[in-house]
């Protein structure tokens, strides 16, 4: 940073503005009126198939645009398509693209980008730096994360998906589920057993797996809101290449925990809006006449520190993965803030409204806040439990004694209860 040539990096913030103003406008003070326009709130995306499949060919477009400008992958070598510039230009690049209307990215561009894109440029061998990376980096192909499965959530070295080496593939059974946007994901990055008798977080391996495979099956988990974008994802004798590991047979773990260390420091960042903020609390308690309430006042205020603390923890966490950075706890920590101040955002609302957040009176974004208090509890699931977090922030930034554990055997002894 000390050989940094100030006059070169806003001779790059002139370059990016004027590649901006090319393809969005200006973005304005998002100001939300209290019974003006849409009051979307919601903490999770509730969109239909062909809405969301839309949303996705705009954010696609730009990405690829962006990509092919030269802004896709600042950081990266310049023989993997990057143009190899220090962190510092990748931040210099997010603070301008905020300042215009560019289409909001979504779960599946994030896990794409920000997720696999990063895990398979930092493990991921030559050929699929220089291919598999960029083709995710410019969105060419959207991958979805397969972790999750009915019986390892939070516990995720638990897992039981089961992958056997047949001489160059690998022969895949097992099941996934809560898949965010499979449906739409061109591959799937999966963490599988490759041997039980490893300790459970020894035993694992990473795959990317192309998802028109045979033997994969997609089926749509019904949310009650109406639209399925969480999916179950099953696996029949899917053939996967030897070419396509992750890292090394057996230290999927590793890759694991540092993709989803990407995952925890962008919680909460980005461009889509996740739930309701700082400014729909003024304008609800201006609309409500509760603007002087100390409680409320109080309320709001305390929401907005969070929200500049979790601002600047995702910044703070932001530059070290730009500079090449392995994600660390820290992103544990932005991840717990971001899923706090949510539940803290429904609660001032739910206070304000009293039995109007459940009461359908017809009234306008009453529905909406609704949406954001149900949604709330859910976020501190999704990316790892705040149980899990706190672990991790404990051990790792504490130094705290690990807690006992009872699954230190081969994961083949291990009760399944």
């Amino acid at each position: 940073m000390s050989d940094l040539d100030p006059a070169q990096l806003e001779a790059f913030r002139a370059e990016v503005r004027a590649w901006l103003g090319t393809v969005a406008k200006p973005r304005t003070e998002e100001v939300r009126v209290w019974g003006e326009g849409d009051p979307e709130l919601q903490i999770f995306i509730a969109k239909s198939h062909d809405d969301e499949r839309a949303h996705l060919d705009r954010v696609r477009d730009y990405r690829k645009a962006r990509f092919d400008a030269g802004f896709g992958a600042l950081t990266l070598p310049t023989e993997f398509g990057g143009r190899g510039l220090p962190s510092v230009y990748a931040v210099a690049f997010a603070d301008e693209e905020r300042e215009f209307d560019v289409p909001p990215s979504s779960e599946i561009i994030s896990v794409t980008t920000g997720l696999v894109g990063a895990a398979v440029s930092v493990f991921g061998t030559p050929a699929q730096r220089e291919g598999l990376a960029r083709d995710f980096l410019r969105t060419d192909a959207l991958c979805c994360q397969l972790f999750s499965e009915p019986g390892a959530g939070s516990d995720l070295a638990g897992l039981s998906t089961k992958a056997v080496r047949e001489g160059d593939e690998w022969i895949v059974n097992g099941q996934k589920t809560w898949t965010s946007n499979a449906q739409f994901s061109e591959y799937g990055f999966m963490l599988a057993r490759t041997d039980p008798d490893l300790v459970k977080q020894g035993g694992i391996t990473a795959f990317l797996v192309r998802m028109d495979s045979p033997g994969i099956q997609i089926r749509p988990i019904r949310q009650m809101s109406g639209p399925s974008s969480f999916n179950e994802v099953f696996f029949d004798g899917v053939r996967i290449p030897d070419s396509m590991r992750i890292g090394e047979v057996n230290q999927g773990w590793k890759v694991a925990t540092a993709t989803l260390g990407f995952e925890r420091s962008s919680s909460g960042s980005g461009h889509r809006r996740k739930g309701g903020t700082t400014a729909d609390l003024v304008s609800l308690a201006q609309a409500l006449g509760l603007s002087d309430d100390p409680i409320v006042r109080q309320e709001i205020a305390d929401v907005y520190v969070r929200t500049q603390l979790h601002a600047a923890v995702v910044a703070k966490v932001a530059r070290a993965n730009a500079a090449g950075d392995k994600p660390g706890p820290a992103g544990s920590l932005g991840k717990l803030i971001a899923s706090d101040n949510l539940v803290r955002i429904g609660n001032a609302a739910a206070d304000m409204l009293g039995s109007a957040l459940v009461a359908d009176t017809g009234e306008w974004g009453q529905f909406a806040w609704s949406e954001h208090v149900l949604g709330a509890p859910g976020y501190r699931l999704a990316g790892g439990t705040d149980e899990i977090q706190r672990n991790i922030i404990a051990e790792r930034v504490l130094g705290l004694p690990a807690e006992h554990r009872a699954d230190k055997a081969p994961f083949s002894q291990l009760s399944k209860s």
